[in-house]
Formats: structure tokens, C-alpha cells, sequence
């Protein structure tokens, strides 16, 4: 998918911010392990995304009611939401210099009900032409997310005839309605209350 940056400053997308706390002491000593077991930009940014996919889970697939938004928290109590998840994957990769930012998709339940805006990652290393799209969100029955940059495989491929569909946009902050919900919301029950069903 083609992504238009919300911002056309390149930097942007390596920029520190309140959820995206990449200067977080524990964002970069997280960083700096996964450094230090790669040796270059493309296989530290495939182990940033497996050990947020892997090693955090989702707090609906864990039961887990505590609701994250720092990338800095998202590590500390290992638990997030599709939003929070892809907050600490854009921390990481940004720790060591490689652009990134947050993306969109707007799902709904088999029968077209229920639409919620699921949060993605995008991510452009040293000498590609384009974004890619990448999805931390963590895998379970039904569901397998891998870190391919030539062509996507995603949690969730979007399926139009349900109203489904991908947001072009891609920001270097998180999208207000998201933060918003995530920052409003005392545990998870009423976070899925507040989940935007559109952006």
C-alpha cells in the first residue's frame, strides 16, 4: 500500500514525543540489547518487531485489564492493545536511527458489525524507496503477523464488502482518537468502549 506521510519531514518520523518516548531509559537499554545481537538495520528492525509481537502480549488475547500508552509503560508492564504495541515497536526503531511511524486500518466483526480502528506500524530503512507496513499486534490462532518488507503479511487483511478498509495515512504521532481512547479509558472494559470507529 502506497502511504501518504502526514508530515513530510523525514525527521518527524524519528522525533521523540510523550508516547513515543524513545529517550526513555528503559526504551533504550531495551534497544540497545536488541542491537547489540543484530548486526545491521534490517535484522535489528525484524527482532524489534518479533519481540514486541512476541514477547508483549495483547492484552485481549491475555486478559490483561491494565491499559498502556507509553512506549516507556508498554515495555515496563508488558502488556498493550494494538495502539500501545505499535507505540514501543516505533520507539524502538526509532532508538536506533531507522524512521517509523503509525498507520491505520479500520476492521469489523465477520458480519460488517462492530467497526474499530486497528493501529499498524510502518517503518523505512536505510536505502528503501518506500514505507512498509508491519503489524506487532501478536499472533494467536487465526492470526500470523511477520516482518516482511517485499510484501506485507499483516494481522488482518482488510476485507472492503465488510466496510473495511486501509487509512493511507501515515503519522508520526499517534492519530488523536487513538491516544485519546487509550488515555481516557481506566482498564480495558471501558478502553473497548472507547475504541474510535473511525478515524
Amino acid at each position: 500500500m502506497q502511504l501518504i506521510q502526514q508530515n513530510p519531514d523525514i525527521h518527524a518520523y524519528l522525533a521523540s514525543s510523550e508516547a513515543i518516548d524513545h529517550w526513555h531509559p528503559l526504551v533504550q537499554e531495551t534497544a540497545d540489547a536488541l542491537w547489540t545481537a543484530t548486526s545491521d538495520a534490517y535484522s535489528y528492525a525484524a527482532a524489534a518487531f518479533e519481540f514486541v509481537r512476541d514477547t508483549i502480549p495483547h492484552s485481549a488475547d491475555s486478559g490483561d485489564p491494565r491499559v498502556s500508552w507509553r512506549a516507556s509503560d508498554v515495555l515496563n508492564t508488558r502488556n498493550g492493545i494494538c495502539y500501545a504495541k505499535s507505540h514501543a515497536l516505533v520507539a524502538l526503531l526509532r532508538a536506533q536511527g531507522t524512521p517509523a511511524g503509525l498507520c491505520y486500518q479500520l476492521l469489523a466483526d465477520d458480519d460488517g458489525s462492530n467497526p474499530a480502528v486497528h493501529g499498524l506500524v510502518a517503518l523505512r530503512l536505510p536505502g528503501a524507496e518506500r514505507w512498509s507496513r508491519v503489524d506487532p499486534r501478536g499472533n494467536k490462532p487465526g492470526v500470523d503477523a511477520r516482518f516482511s518488507l517485499d510484501r506485507e503479511q499483516l494481522a488482518f487483511p482488510v476485507r472492503p464488502e465488510l466496510g473495511e478498509r486501509d487509512y493511507p495515512e501515515l503519522y508520526a504521532d499517534p492519530h488523536p482518537a487513538a491516544l485519546r481512547a487509550l488515555q481516557e479509558s481506566a482498564d480495558r472494559p471501558e478502553l473497548w468502549r472507547n475504541l474510535p470507529t473511525s478515524l
